[in-house]
Formats: structure tokens, sequence, C-alpha cells
């Protein structure tokens, strides 16, 4: 069961070691005055404040959703480690789908406790077409959520085998 926790606060220190090497290595990006790392045509390293939720959701709302978001990924990062402790042994695809949204889940919640904002810095764009800036741990997170998909998709299957077969 600790494999999966370690995983999990593995993720955590990637993610808040990236952050704040980013952090060092660039200027804040600021209405557009930013300062990047050019690593392919379509990806650069931009460091943003998100002081919303996923994809900018409620940045601009006013302050109060700090404690709010704050709240809630605690709630579901307890939510999460306890189901976790519960099914590691019986189902190790899921277990490792919650251990990488764990991992994600906190290193978001350190940051948007501590600071108030998470720290996004990954890129990616084509033509003036951006898609929202990202960090290890919302990786880690989407690496999870897909995870979680193949296992419902495999848990179906069996249960539709072992259905079939009586």
């Amino acid at each position: 069961m600790w494999y999966y926790f370690a995983i999990s606060a593995g993720l955590l220190v990637a993610d808040q070691v990236t952050k704040y090497y980013m952090s060092g290595l660039l200027p804040l990006c600021v209405r557009g005055n930013c300062q990047s790392i050019e690593i392919l045509p379509v990806f650069k390293l931009t460091v943003l404040h998100n002081t919303g939720a996923a994809f900018s959701f409620l940045a601009d709302a006013g302050g109060w959703q700090r404690g709010f978001l704050v709240c809630v990924s605690l709630g579901v990062s307890l939510f999460i480690g306890g189901w976790l402790y519960r099914i590691y042994k019986e189902q190790p695809l899921l277990a490792y789908a919650l251990a990488f949204v764990l991992g994600g889940a906190l290193g978001n919640l350190v940051d948007r406790a501590l600071q108030g904002y998470v720290v996004d810095f990954l890129v990616f764009y084509y033509d003036g077409y951006y898609f929202p800036a990202f960090n290890v741990a919302d990786s880690a997170i989407s690496i999870g959520a897909g995870l979680l998909i193949v296992d419902m998709i495999l848990q179906s299957r069996r249960e539709r085998l072992v259905n079939d077969g009586k």
C-alpha cells in the first residue's frame, strides 16, 4: 500500500521542485509581458499564476475562491487517499490511477494553500492558439484520469465476461 502513497509523494515533490525551479528561472508573465524559453515550435516554458481552478475557472472571482478551492482540494485528496487505502491490493491499475490523481491534487493544493495561486509553466500553442498552461501536478491528474478510464473499461469487460460465463 505504501508504494502507491510513495508514488503520490514523489509526484508532489517533483511538482513542487519544478515549480520552484521555473519560478526562479523565469519572471512571472504579466499582461502579455512574458519571457519564455521555446523548447519546440509548439511548446514553451512560461511562468504563470493561476488563482482559479482547472483552465483558470474562477480566476477572476475576487479572492473568495482560494478558501473554497483549498477546501475542495483537501476534501477530494482525503477521499482519494481513503479510497486508495482500501483498494490497493485488489485493483492495481485503479491504485496507480488514484496515486497519480492524489499526487497531482496535493501538488496544486500546496500551492493554493500557501500562495493563493498555482504556478503553471508548460505551454502548448499553435499559430496563436494556446492550450491552457499547466504543470507537473496537472499532468499527473490527467494521467491518473486516463488510467481511471482505462480501468473502468477493463472492469466493465471483466464483469461482462463473468456474467456471460454464468
